[in-house]
This record gives C-alpha cells, structure tokens and sequence, in this order.
C-alpha cells in the first residue's frame, strides 16, 4: 500500500489499517482522524500538519518521522516508537503516550515533558 491509496481509501470510509508498511512517504497535511494504523511501520513518514486526532498509533513504528504540528489530540501512542521524531508543536492533549519510546534525538515542544507521560527513554 503506498499514500495515496491509503488516503483513497480512507476517503471512502475505511479506518482499519493495522500493521501497513508506509516507511518514507509523505502525508503533509493529510486528514485521517480516527484512523487505526496499529503496529504499523511510519518510519521516516512525513505527517507535519497531519490531523490525526483519536488515531490508533499504538505499537506504530515513528522512528525519524515528523509530526511537526500534527494534531495528535486524544491518539493512542501507547508503546509507539518515537526515537529521532520529530514532535514539534504537536498537539498531544488527550494522548495516551504510555510506554511510548523516545531517545536523545526524539524533538518535543518546548516544556513537554515525556516522564511525566510515562514514556520510556532508550
């Protein structure tokens, strides 16, 4: 499955995607709320100004992905990978970021604290 059929397809009312492989593309700005992308591999992926609210990112791979002002409000991230992410000015409110893992590379916006979320730093 590559970008544009997953938008394509959420377009057209499905929501389940777990566990696709959508490594390196880009979905700046791409409207996908509710969606659930389970144990996915988005590493590298381009979601910066992603709407993404109430998502299903749990066990999802974000490795090095931007999610530079995503909205990320109410998502579940519970156990995702975000080493090297970028989550600049992500709205995170409502976020289940339980076991999420993050490195010395992960970028929060200023003040966010990751250990107060109980994320695990690797």
């Amino acid at each position: 499955m590559n970008a544009e059929e997953l938008k394509r397809r959420f377009a057209a009312g499905e929501r389940y995607f777990p566990a696709v492989n959508l490594s390196g593309y880009k979905l700046i700005g791409a409207d996908l709320p509710g969606i659930n992308l389970w144990g996915s591999d988005l590493s590298r992926v381009n979601l910066a100004k992603a709407k993404l609210w109430g998502a299903d990112l749990s066990s999802t791979n974000l490795a090095k992905a931007n999610l530079t002002r995503a909205n990320l409000s109410g998502a579940n991230l519970n156990e995702a990978n975000l080493r090297g992410a970028k989550l600049n000015y992500a709205k995170l409110y409502g976020a289940n970021l339980t076991g999420a893992y993050y490195d010395e590379s992960t970028r929060f916006s200023r003040g966010f604290d990751p250990i107060s979320r109980n994320m695990r730093k690797v």
